[in-house]
């Protein structure tokens, strides 16, 4: 600091030759005095305290909400993102349940694209999605009409629906087990009414099994997208239903011109979530076909090739890492499908 003019310096922007030196602004602006800052401040502090006493909402720092969301994120970050990430780079190696791998490269890629057994699973996975979306998008919104409709006795119904959404999926499968065995109650009754010669082949036949799979994920599926069309149906303005009946509009033309186009990005929305459980079936097979996925392995899907490869003391981990990265990839495309066509809807 050096004295000039009886002054001592004070740094550049502060006189200091009066106690309430003035502070000037980094623009070149008028000066401010320091005392007129500081008493701004305290007075905002001040009505910052009057406005926590009043509505008892407390100031916090910004980094406040995310300690609130710090144990959400940490169970996301080990559940779900570190597997994925560690499943990504296991599908580049040789690894084994037992030991670990080594870098290999494309090699399981390559050697999934030529393994017939993985073919044969992509191909059940994807025509088990073209058979039950359809099911699944079309068949709630059937129910879903006619529960809304108000029809004496419907409530029973309505709960008859969507019992087998809260019932185990394992427990589910078990009674279908015993309806479609072979001396299951399905052959009994077809066998008395002299239908059949011999018991349909429901669980022993590998195209039957994989029918009776569809069947039994259709039918605990139908009550829990109702609850979704129930809530889309909600939203329909009654006015237009209305005015259609006046200009003569029977309930199939008011179905087909009011009620499908007005719910339209809920069957999108449906369509894009059954296509994703269609994808990752497995307890349906595995309860029905047992751990073989049918006979010879015909009925197997992608996550129960991937449960087959992966597990037992052999289990190569490298390569059932990499047939789940391309069932990520699968279902990847028809969730970006579903995205694209309900935006194109929106437009």
């Amino acid at each position: 600091m050096t004295a000039v003019g009886g002054r001592v310096g004070a740094g550049p922007g502060v006189d200091a030759a009066k106690p309430g030196g003035r502070t000037r602004e980094p623009g070149g602006g008028a000066p401010e005095p320091r005392d007129g800052a500081l008493a701004r401040r305290r007075r905002r502090r001040a009505a910052q305290r009057a406005m926590e006493a009043d509505t008892g909402l407390v100031h916090r720092r910004w980094w406040t909400p995310y300690l609130f969301l710090a144990p959400g994120l940490t169970m996301v970050a080990l559940f779900s993102l570190w597997p994925f990430v560690n499943t990504v780079v296991l599908s580049f190696t040789d690894a084994q349940i037992l030991r670990g791998g080594t870098f290999v490269g494309l090699d399981n890629y390559r050697r999934a694209f030529a393994d017939p057994d993985f073919w044969v699973a992509t191909g059940n996975s994807v025509l088990y999605l073209a058979v039950v979306v359809p099911c699944l998008v079309f068949l709630p919104l059937a129910l879903a009409v006619l529960v809304q409709a108000g029809i004496p006795g419907i409530g029973f119904f309505r709960s008859a629906f969507y019992t087998p959404v809260i019932a185990s999926a394992v427990v589910v499968g078990l009674i279908w087990q015993w309806v479609l065995r072979s001396d299951g109650l399905v052959n009994t009754v077809f066998d008395r009414l002299n239908l059949i010669s011999e018991p349909v082949p429901f669980l022993t036949d590998s195209t039957m099994l994989l029918v009776s799979a569809m069947l039994v994920t259709v039918w605990k599926g139908l009550g829990y997208y109702m609850v979704f069309y129930l809530a889309a149906l909600g939203n329909v303005p009654a006015s237009l239903h209305e005015a259609a009946a006046i200009d003569g509009a029977g309930p199939v033309r008011r179905f087909f011109s009011i009620t499908v186009p007005q719910v339209k990005p809920m069957m999108l929305l449906v369509g894009t979530l059954s296509a994703i459980s269609a994808l990752r079936v497995f307890t349906e097979i595995y309860i029905l076909g047992g751990e073989s996925g049918g006979p010879g392995g015909g009925a197997r899907t992608l996550p129960f090739l991937i449960r087959q490869v992966g597990l037992g003391f052999s289990g190569e981990t490298g390569y059932a890492s990499a047939i789940s990265i391309l069932l990520f990839l699968l279902t990847l495309v028809f969730s970006l499908l579903g995205r694209r066509l309900s935006k194109g809807d929106e437009s």
